[in-house]
């Protein structure tokens, strides 16, 4: 054992505290797998990540991410908020305004103009899901039928099956069955579009909220900023009841909403409300189609690990 740099950020948010944390190993080199998977349990956040030299030429950095439950070949808020940590330790990118990194997915490209920064999302593999699964699905979120829209089994690294519901404040509302979700081992993704928004009835928003968390901790203050999707993602599958805010789903669900014409080629994306979080996810399809998603990135802690 010895003792390697480590940082623990919190990822879409600019707030430290309301979004999701991420806890970040410098140094991972000479860590087995069986020592990653112990400390990533050990931390209990949704995903640790150990950086490791790139083995291809042209990536920046490796990365490994672990969840709780199991290594993940690519993850949205690790791949942001382990960038934002290797940036802050001193990285020096090969080409300027871009990082790539290199993970189990392949490579990411990230941009990076000193501000916000942003990944492409990976290459999306997208099916109809069974009627069967569907059904039970629904039926372990408490959902009816007629409340989903859309659905999509979406693959990019982690599953996930998307559903998109009629109602945004139905979004809000869910109060899944974790252990039923365990069991028939899905990760879902639940999204819906939020009524048009009239900033003269924040009080009508507040009392949106009320219902939707009953007794639980209110999210970050109203930032002013329109909301354009309502994203929750339930992933007890792996180890995760319900994850804060989620980059891998946001990506997903970016590249079906969008070629599907469910959602405009650049939105902003609101996730964690139901988890007292504030999480913010910036979407951008650009003229090539590449869609980004983007966040900002805070470190809470700076310091050293022993392992």
């Amino acid at each position: 054992m010895k003792s390697r740099p480590f940082k623990q950020v919190d990822v879409f948010t600019a707030t430290a505290y309301f979004g999701n944390p991420l806890a970040v190993v410098l140094d991972g080199q000479d860590l087995d797998d069986a020592a990653m998977q112990r400390f990533a349990r050990w931390t209990n956040l949704s995903e640790t990540t150990f950086l490791l030299p790139p083995t291809d030429a042209t990536a920046d950095y490796r990365v490994r991410i672990f969840t709780p439950g199991g290594e993940l070949p690519f993850a949205g808020h690790p791949t942001i908020g382990s960038c934002h940590a290797w940036l802050q330790a001193g990285g020096k990118p090969k080409a300027a305004g871009r990082v790539v990194q290199q993970c189990g997915a392949g490579l990411v490209p990230l941009r990076h103009d000193g501000g916000r920064l942003a990944f492409a999302a990976p290459p999306l593999k997208r099916s109809a899901p069974s009627p069967a699964l569907l059904a039970k699905v629904a039926g372990a979120l408490g959902l009816k039928a007629q409340q989903i829209v859309a659905a999509q089994m979406l693959v990019n690294g982690p599953a996930w099956l998307g559903l998109l519901l009629d109602d945004a404040d139905a979004v809000l509302r869910l109060t899944p069955d974790h252990r039923l979700l365990k069991e028939l081992g899905v990760e879902a993704g639940v999204a819906g579009v939020p009524a048009a928004r009239d900033d003269s009835l924040l009080i009508g928003r507040s009392n949106r909220e009320a219902r939707a968390f009953g007794h639980r901790p209110a999210a970050a203050p109203d930032d002013g900023e329109k909301i354009d999707l309502e994203v929750r993602a339930f992933a007890a599958a792996v180890g995760v009841e319900e994850d804060p805010v989620t980059g891998s789903l946001n990506a997903g669900l970016a590249e079906w909403l969008i070629a599907d014409g469910h959602m405009p080629e650049r939105y902003v994306a609101a996730q964690g409300q139901c988890l007292g979080r504030a999480g913010r996810v910036y979407i951008e399809r650009d003229s090539d189609g590449t869609v980004w998603v983007g966040g900002d990135a805070v470190t809470c802690i700076d310091g050293h690990v022993t392992l």
